[in-house]
């Protein structure tokens, strides 16, 4: 019974593994292709005043060394005023900004990904209900959705 329990658990832990790896991502799916998504994230974001720093082709990075990618990129983007803040109460956070959206292709879907702020705040011991989490909170949340609809 005992070697039936351990392998029962040794199964689950194998099989939740691949979950475990995306705890603090969260995900959308858009409604257009993998590069205009990624253009209208960009758009989105400057407009709010966020600086683009840097957009990430990695299917062309791929394309570089003879291997093929689904299209995905990353978009690397932040404001000094709310990271600072945040990096006064735990430099680490540091680590995990500037904020990123990743826009991928899979499974004939495009998908939008972000690192969920809260996860963000909890991992560096910073409260997650901070007003400027809950403004990062709704801000990523409102410019994925606005570059996801038709």
């Amino acid at each position: 019974m005992v070697k039936r329990i351990v392998a029962i658990c040794l199964f689950l832990l194998f099989f939740s593994l691949p979950v475990l790896a995306a705890d603090g991502l969260k995900s959308i799916v858009s409604e257009n292709p993998a590069t205009a998504t990624m253009d209208r994230l960009e758009k989105a974001v400057t407009a709010a005043g966020f600086k683009v720093f840097a957009r990430v082709d990695h299917a062309a990075g791929a394309k570089t060394v003879d291997m093929q990618l689904a299209p995905t990129e990353l978009l690397i983007f932040g404001n000094p005023k709310g990271g600072t803040v945040l990096m006064q109460q735990q430099t680490t956070v540091g680590i995990d900004l500037p904020l990123k959206y990743l826009v991928w292709e899979a499974d004939g879907k495009v998908m939008i990904g972000w690192n969920d702020p809260q996860w963000m705040a909890e991992r560096h011991g910073i409260d997650p209900q901070h007003p400027v989490i809950q403004k990062i909170n709704g801000a990523l949340q409102k410019f994925a959705a606005e570059a996801a609809k038709p």
